[in-house]
């Protein structure tokens, strides 16, 4: 790397960007396995308590986009650092929370940081790593979600054995200001625009009511709310979304990149990610229900055995990035996604009293499809926009990411509702998992079809 220009303050602005990555991950997966905890201290019921984790999550899509378009706009550095210290703040107000009106609130309060890190990270992956290794600093974005994300509940059960529930979040604030520090310092300035469009309110506006009525009422459909509130809403954030993006396509620099979805790598790219985001979330979600219900294993041991596929994820992501770096993104992604396929389809195929093991490796065959795909496709859909876009492209990228994980949460909950038996909406769930991930598959393949140039990160010196 050394050869290419990547130096030490490079390696300590990227663990700046990561160690916030994964304190934003984290507060998803931690909080929800303490959400009984929480429950109890507050004296409230666990359908109440989900708001912990609801509010937060709903924050983080309504911004994720006006905070990308800030760090387009005027810096990514600030926005990063003024997330870092709005969700370290937020965290210690979390600490402090004495009633349950103030945690939701501080929750919120995080989302908000949240969202400013996780709208630039990527357009500050990207002026960080030279272009021909821009793949491995995506994969370690990857990398480090998997890891936040297969350590969650570990992580949750050692702090909740020696300290109180208040070290959940405590323990973001020392990470939170050595993050800021060496961000402050080594973080990259926007590249020099040639012009500064003004910042769109209104625009801003219409995206947080746009995405908050919709995905409220979509959380609403999974929590068999109010079916006709939940119509409601959903129709009132659908007609305000027609306007929204009416007036984003006459925007230069929209805060929605409309104008990036001429660009067919991109729309493609993004397709991809909405499908495959799906697909992942619809076999997460439902295969603990078939663990527990079906096969009769224990909590500890299902735990165990949804282990591999984040690990392999962890493992090949890298690997994935070193190999695009001489061979077609495109085409390595679409591999990727056959490789779940064939791991999904053998989930399905397990017989109905399977050993751990033959379930383990199975699921380690999911995630070396995962790691195979993302990491390719996250490369293909930032090199398809021009570099002074990349906030809007990253803050796409991962709303993509939350669309999809909430269709396949909304997707699970439907089944479940609709399907008399775990088994069977187990396999319905899997089917649609199937065919999610062969969309994605395709959509994936089709890009190499006239951009195989495109899809070629240039090796070193070429």
């Amino acid at each position: 790397m050394a050869a290419i220009g990547f130096s030490y303050r490079k390696y300590i602005a990227v663990i700046a960007l990561q160690i916030v990555l994964v304190m934003t991950v984290l507060d998803v997966t931690v909080v929800n396995v303490a959400l009984p905890v929480l429950a109890d201290k507050f004296a409230i019921s666990n359908s109440t308590a989900v708001w912990i984790v609801t509010i937060y999550q709903l924050v983080i899509t309504m911004l994720l986009l006006p905070m990308s378009s800030i760090g387009d706009l005027h810096s990514y550095k600030r926005t990063f650092l003024t997330g870092v210290v709005i969700f370290t703040s937020a965290s210690a107000l979390c600490a402090a929370s004495q009633n349950f009106a103030m945690v939701v609130a501080a929750r919120a309060l995080q989302g908000l940081g949240a969202a400013c890190v996780m709208g630039v990270n990527v357009a500050l992956v990207r002026l960080i790593y030279p272009r021909e290794i821009l793949g491995r600093g995506m994969a370690l974005n990857a990398m480090c979600i998997a890891i936040a994300t297969a350590a969650g509940p570990t992580i949750t059960g050692a702090i909740l054995s020696i300290a109180s529930w208040h070290w959940l979040f405590l323990i973001n604030v020392p990470l939170g200001i050595a993050a800021f520090f060496m961000g402050w310092r080594l973080l990259p300035k926007n590249p020099p625009a040639d012009s500064k469009p003004r910042f769109d309110w209104i625009s801003a506006l219409e995206n947080m009511v746009v995405f908050g009525l919709i995905f409220y009422a979509l959380g609403n459909f999974s929590r068999k709310g109010d079916l006709t509130i939940s119509s409601l809403l959903l129709a009132a954030g659908l007609v305000v979304g027609f306007f929204y993006i009416r007036r984003q396509r006459g925007h230069e620099q929209p805060l929605l990149p409309v104008d990036l979805f001429r660009n067919s790598m991109y729309s493609m790219s993004i397709a991809t990610s909405v499908c495959s985001f799906i697909a992942q979330n619809v076999t997460m979600i439902s295969l603990p229900f078939l663990y527990l219900d079906s096969y009769h294993f224990s909590e500890i041991t299902t735990g165990l055995l949804m282990t591999p596929w984040p690990l392999m994820t962890m493992i090949v992501s890298p690997l994935a990035a070193r190999f695009v770096e001489k061979h077609n993104a495109g085409a390595t992604a679409a591999v990727g996604m056959g490789f779940f396929i064939a791991g999904v389809i053998l989930l399905m195929t397990i017989g109905p009293s399977p050993s751990e093991w033959n379930i383990a490796w199975r699921m380690a065959i999911c995630g070396i499809g995962f790691g195979m795909f993302q990491t390719p496709n996250n490369i293909v859909m930032v090199m398809a926009t021009p570099v002074n876009r990349s906030g809007g492209a990253g803050g796409m990228q991962s709303t993509a990411r939350l669309v999809g994980q909430t269709l396949g949460a909304t997707a699970v909950g439907s089944v479940f509702a609709l399907v008399a038996t775990t088994l069977r909406a187990v396999n319905v769930c899997l089917t649609i998992s199937v065919i999610l991930a062969a969309c994605a598959g395709i959509f994936s393949y089709t890009r190499t079809i006239g951009h195989r140039d495109e899809l070629h990160p240039p090796t070193p010196g070429r």
